[in-house]
């Protein structure tokens, strides 16, 4: 095995890991780390889609015990109940668009140039979001979220499907204006973000199968081990900023960093491949 194919699925997972669950957009990320490592064929993308789900399982050890609880409670607890409707409720929309136009996205919004934009117009969202979102949030904690909350939420993880938009900053921001506390948002974000990554990679994998040769485990191996443990830590991170800061720090990090993809593709100075 190539240990420069090993070492730009370390790097990729590592960037995969700390960008998921930050408004900062992953995919995005992915995209662009992919173009500068040349890491960018139909495996690569299917690689980027599977070491997202290593970030999945991050979120899922940090909230076991919750997970096992609800899993014992199914049958008979009404708090779990709610919290698995509510989840799957979310998820739907997300579903169903990307059932239906996820090879024109994939088509004509995947490059460079759509990301930096999407970076930047999410950016400036965010700041809005944070000077319109309810002082008091209505809804304290997950468990007091309705359907119709998490329908909301769903819908807003559809803008999502545009690269560089992020799905967790759609799904916090949004969340937020819908009156959620700024953890809950973030904490119904990570939970939605469990069939919903789950669903993508099962899709991706099982439409590229052929791609795939028992010669590619070391490189999805190294990058899925990354994409987890840099996932756990940047999980804790962000409850911790969370408690006490607002997300304007990630909004002006999109913004600056969307200008600068633009500016170095019109000069030049960096060949963005789609």
């Amino acid at each position: 095995m190539d240990l420069l194919i090993l070492l730009k699925a370390l790097i990729l997972g590592v960037v995969e890991g700390l960008t998921e669950f930050l408004p900062i957009s992953s995919t995005g990320h992915l995209i662009l780390a992919g173009s500068l490592l040349n890491f960018n064929d139909e495996k690569g993308k299917v690689f980027e889609v599977v070491i997202q789900l290593a970030a999945i399982l991050a979120v899922c050890w940090e909230y076991r015990v919750k997970l096992i609880n609800v899993s014992k409670g199914l049958t008979h607890d009404p708090q779990s109940q709610r919290f698995v409707v509510n989840v799957l409720v979310a998820f739907l929309p997300a579903a169903v668009l990307g059932f239906l136009f996820v090879k024109a996205i994939k088509m004509y919004l995947f490059n460079a140039i759509c990301v930096a934009t999407a970076f930047i117009v999410g950016g400036f969202i965010i700041l809005w979001a944070e000077r319109r979102a309810p002082r008091h949030a209505r809804v304290q904690s997950i468990d007091d979220m309705s359907a119709l909350d998490a329908f909301k939420v769903g819908v807003a993880q559809c803008f999502a499907m545009i690269p560089g938009t992020s799905r967790s900053g759609a799904t916090i921001i949004g969340g937020m204006l819908f009156g959620l506390s700024r953890r809950t948002a973030a904490e119904f974000s990570f939970f939605l973000a469990i069939p919903t990554m789950f669903a993508a990679t099962v899709y991706d994998v099982y439409k590229h199968w052929n791609l795939f040769a028992l010669s590619d485990l070391p490189v999805f191996v190294v990058g899925s081990v990354a994409s987890f443990l840099s996932a756990f830590f940047a999980v804790r991170a962000l409850l911790r900023f969370i408690s006490n800061h607002t997300f304007e720090v990630f909004a002006w990090y999109r913004i600056a960093f969307g200008v600068v993809i633009l500016l170095t593709h019109y000069f030049g100075i960096v060949s963005w491949a789609n």
